[in-house]
This record gives C-alpha cells, structure tokens and sequence, in this order.
C-alpha cells in the first residue's frame, strides 16, 4: 500500500511538473513567434510607406533619409543600418492584377519570376499579412492598384528557433532535476503516512491476539453456563455478539493482509460463471426469509484467472451487502457477462439511494446509517471487496441505477 502510495506521489509530481514546463515552453513559444511577427511587420510597414523602399532613393545613390527619432515605439528595434541589413522586395499590380513594377535591388537570392509568384500567392490568400515560406508578406493598396511587400525572415526565424530549442533544454534539465529530487525524497515525504499505517496494523495485529483469547473463552463459558442454567434469551444474545466481534477482528486482519505488498494469491482457472451461480443459490433462502427476490442472468460458461477463495468471499460480499441494505419486498439482480472483461453487477432497490455517498461506501467502517442502529454490517465488507478486486487488478465502482436502485460493478 505505500509503495502504491509512494507510486502515486511521484507520478502526481512528475505530471504536476511536467505540465507547468509544457505550459511555460508553450507560452515561450507563443511569445517569441508574435514577437517575431511584430517586429517583421514593423519592417514591412516602414517600406510600404516608403512606396517599396525604405524612405530615401537607392536607385539615386542616396542613403535612406528617415530613421525613427527616439520618441517612435519602435526606435528600440530599428537602427541606422537596418535598411541596409533587411532583405526584401517589393511587387506592385495594377487594377487589372497586371503587373506593373518590381523593387528587387534589396534581394538576391530571389529571381524576378518567383518574386512575382510569391507576391501573387499572397493576394490570393486573402489575408493582409502572413509567411510565404521564410518570407514575411504584406498586401497594401496604391492608387494604381495593390503592392505586395516580402521581408526575408530566415535569419529572424533561425534565431527564434535557436533560442526556442535553448529554453526547451533548460527547462527539461531543469524538469529532470525536479522529478530526480521529488523520487529521491518521495520515501522521505511518505515516511509519516508509512508509520501511521505500520502503527494501525500492528494494532490491528495486536488486537487480533488479546480480543481472540478472551472472545473464546467467554464462548467456551457461555456453553458450560447454558448447560447449567438452561437456554435463555440473555445467554443468546451474549453468544450472538461475541460471534459478531470475532467475525469483525477476522475480517479486519483479513483485510489488513490483503493491503500487504508482498500479499500473494493462490492463483488459478476458477469457474467464475459456476461459482457465481452457485453462491446466489446459497443466498436465495436467506432472500426469502426477508421478503426479498433475487433475479440472476449468469454466463455460467465463464472461466477467469484468480484466486477462488477470494472470488467467492468477493461474491458473497455484494450478495450479503445487497440483502441487508435491500427494502422490504424489493427485488435483488445479478448479472456476470463477458465482453472485453468480465463484468459482475449487483443491483438491489434501496429508497435512501439519494441520501448516499457513493464515492464513501468503500471507506473502512463506513455506514450509511449515521445513527448505526442497524446490527448487519461493521462497514467493513465493502472495503474488502474493493481490496479484493484490487488485487486481481480489476476495479470495483457503485453507482445510482435510478432513484430507487443502487448498484456495485466490478470488472475484472
């Protein structure tokens, strides 16, 4: 139980972890590609407005003759040589989508044809920006018709992916480094819950020695008392809770030694179809007595891989549990069939259905009944039924059929 515990800890740890990295590479990523794409459009603005050039004649021999004076929100990113620095080129239509001028001087590695074919495809995508390959677009009008502005952008990119691929490494070094100390102090953070249930099974342990030698001999007594003194209803009742008790400190070392690790099953091809059958016959006079029916639809051709005893105990549990908590006159149903898994429910009408809480009945020594009148159960069976069931690596669920039905499912 606290390996599975301990199990559980690191895994929760480890998701916990490993999706705040995924989150925080995901926002790293968001940001440097809008960044990216903000800084490559203030480009492309600067050379629509300068009508396909940055402001100022190249053609002429001039130097650009505008560069942002330090009040601009975009000063920081632009300097005196980023005209010289951006490739790119500019292709202008006019209203027939004719073509009527290239701008090619800032590009050499793009030919005038695919120039005119990269600035085609972006007025037909319909969009006023975007990326055509590694080139970043823009589609403005003129008075003669649209002009489509290309940036390169392979550069800028490389360096984005550069510096996304070295904050990728860092916070998986750094993810790696906080699930290796969360499993190397997972014992440590565990180490409480470990003693506390150390300590409740050595008591349950303890408790199994010093109530069993005093529970025999009062029953032992309570045999030579009646031989004496003749049957009453005193001594019954004395001798039915003493068998109550012991039936409870046996159950609660049974299920102690089913949450051991190291516990082991006496596996085996168990007639699971048969041996259901057969335990609902068992149950069916004690049904009747209580002015309860029980309706069966078993495959009794099912054959699984277990522990019989167990099996049957499990069986017999929600068989026990549904006659107890079923209404008078009410009406019991189990069905075992085989699809996937095996698949046992165990359904019976119970008017309080509403009142449960479903997510509590495999709770050790929980009862429905607050006030703990009823004298059945010691809230004990169904813990023992889950333990089971867990144990065969199967899994066990209740759940409301209707507003008076409840049901328990286990799949195995």
């Amino acid at each position: 139980m606290i390996y599975k515990l301990q199990r559980r800890f690191v895994l929760i740890c480890t998701v916990s972890v490993l999706s705040v990295v995924a989150l925080v590479f995901g926002v790293i990523v968001a940001l440097n590609i809008s960044s990216l794409n903000k800084n490559m459009d203030v480009l492309a603005d600067q050379i629509s407005e300068g009508g396909g050039r940055f402001p100022g004649s190249f053609n002429d021999g001039f130097k650009p003759d505008r560069f942002p004076p330090r009040n601009e929100p975009n000063f920081d990113f632009m300097g005196p040589e980023t005209p010289f620095s951006t490739r790119h080129f500019t292709v202008f239509f006019d209203k027939k989508g004719e073509v009527a001028q290239t701008f090619m001087e800032s590009i050499f590695s793009v030919p005038e044809g695919k120039a005119i074919e990269y600035a085609k495809t972006a007025i037909d995508k319909g969009s006023e920006r975007g990326w055509i390959y590694n080139y970043r677009y823009k589609v403005f009008s003129t008075e003669k018709g649209d002009g489509v502005v290309l940036v390169d952008g392979s550069m800028n990119r490389a360096a984005m992916v550069q510096s996304i691929a070295i904050a990728g490494v860092v916070l998986l070094v750094c993810a790696v480094l906080v699930l290796t100390l969360i499993l190397l102090l997972s014992k440590r953070a565990v180490k409480p819950i470990a003693e506390s249930y150390e300590k409740q099974k050595q008591f349950i342990t303890d408790a199994n020695h010093e109530l069993k030698t005093p529970l025999t001999l009062i029953l032992a007594n309570l045999d030579i008392a009646e031989s004496e003194l003749g049957k009453n209803e005193w001594l019954d009742d004395i001798r039915s809770e003493g068998h109550r008790m012991t039936e409870l400190v046996n159950q609660l070392v049974a299920l102690s030694r089913m949450d051991e690790e190291n516990h082991t099953l006496n596996l085996s091809n168990v007639a699971l179809g048969r041996m259901v059958a057969d335990t609902v016959s068992e149950f069916e006079p004690l049904a009747v007595s209580r002015g309860k029916t029980i309706g069966a639809n078993i495959d009794t051709y099912i054959i699984c891989h277990g522990d019989e005893a167990l099996l049957k105990r499990l069986v017999g549990i929600l068989m026990d549990n549904a006659i107890k908590y079923c209404d008078h006159g009410g009406d019991i149903a189990l069905t075992l069939h085989r699809g996937r898994h095996i698949v046992l429910t165990v359904e019976n009408t119970y008017a309080a259905v509403g009142e449960l809480e479903l997510n509590r009945l495999f709770d050790r020594f929980y009862r429905a009944d607050k006030a703990r009148t009823f004298k059945g159960g010691y809230g004990v069976g169904l813990s023992m039924a889950k333990a089971i069931v867990e144990n065969h690596k199967g899994e066990i669920t209740a759940y409301k059929k209707d507003n008076t039905h409840i049901g328990f499912k286990v799949v195995l």
